[in-house]
């Protein structure tokens, strides 16, 4: 298991991750394959069938006319991009069973992603959401940038005092509303980006629609962090459950068989919905587990994308295309996920 690094300063832990992520991340990425994430560049890099939630702006109207099937343009993305991360900072992402938290985990990865975008020119930025949207960090390039950003994220306002009792069926005072921090973001953010959607996804319902709404004019990734324990209960007796956010307190025997079933029901039934609501919004999936190895998760993903890039540049282009297409496509910009 990854070791804990939030109680290193934030030059610390960007030294520290420069040279066990980054470096290694970085020369596996250059050079050998196209950005992988196009968006609204110049050069064209792909035809395609029209899927549902793709821009119309991109339907090129002579190739849909000549295949009598609506057919979009994707483009090599330019080589100074625009990033945001939306950031959630609320009270669930404190948990961890262990010795790393899922804050943590997401200090991490917004480090090291920041990182490699910045030192290759591109521009980031974020927004803040604790028990609603904090605050606003301008996209901008180069290290100190980065090291403003952990401190942001470390330095989030203090959530109100959880209230443990409330009147019966009133919804938890302190719930976190997800569907805020993509809407705010929506308005907010207008030059097509690439989006890392940050979040345990512990929230009210509501927010899918908002996220698909947000996808259909940037790039997003969903990056779903999560505990084991979140899971699965082991047995360890008579413990005290509490609700970070609300403050409500249950008070539970994990002796017995039968609630360790119904609690892993209930997590089943969370993932599926979560799943089918994320598939709804029509995203890409990154899932990091607090006990999780960070490099290796990225390296997974990378994999997958690459290998979906492929399929895609081979199986979309109607092949009697690809020569007429060829010249519009040289020469096209050689970037990597920075």
């Amino acid at each position: 298991m990854p070791e804990a690094v939030s109680t290193a300063t934030p030059d610390q832990l960007l030294r520290q991750l420069e040279w066990t992520v980054i470096r290694r991340l970085d020369g596996l990425l250059q050079g050998d394959y196209r950005t992988l994430w196009r968006g609204a560049g110049l050069d064209l890099a792909d035809l395609r069938a029209y899927q549902h939630g793709d821009d119309v702006r991109h339907i090129d109207w002579n190739v849909t006319a000549r295949l009598d099937e609506p057919h979009v343009r994707q483009f090599t993305e330019d080589r100074e991009l625009s990033a945001w991360f939306l950031l959630d900072l609320s009270g669930s992402i404190d948990f961890g069973s262990d010795d790393r938290t899922k804050l943590s985990v997401s200090e991490s990865f917004v480090t090291v992603l920041a990182r490699l975008l910045t030192r290759h020119g591109n521009r980031v930025g974020a927004l803040l959401y604790s028990h609603q949207v904090d605050g606003m960090l301008p996209a901008r390039a180069g290290r100190n940038h980065v090291l403003e950003l952990i401190q942001r994220m470390r330095n989030r306002p203090a959530p109100p005092k959880p209230q443990r009792r409330r009147r019966r069926g009133a919804p938890p005072a302190q719930q976190t509303v997800l569907a805020d921090l993509l809407r705010s973001a929506d308005t907010l953010i207008r030059r097509r980006s690439m989006i890392f959607v940050v979040s345990d996804f512990i929230s009210a319902p509501g927010w899918e629609d908002a996220l698909g709404r947000l996808s259909r004019r940037h790039e997003v990734l969903a990056v779903r962090l999560y505990d084991p324990l979140e899971m699965k209960l082991p047995n360890v007796g008579l413990v005290t459950i509490e609700d970070a956010e609300s403050g409500e307190q249950l008070f539970v025997d994990t002796n017995d068989p039968s609630f360790r079933q119904r609690f892993a029901a209930l997590a089943d039934q969370h993932e599926a919905a979560l799943r089918a609501a994320l598939a709804k919004a029509q995203v890409d999936t990154l899932e990091l587990a607090t006990n999780d190895d960070l490099l290796e998760s990225l390296l997974r993903f990378v994999a997958l994308r690459r290998q979906r890039a492929r399929q895609r540049s081979g199986a979309h282009m109607p092949a009697h295309l690809r020569g007429a297409a060829a010249p519009a496509m040289e020469p096209h910009h050689e970037v990597s996920v920075a």
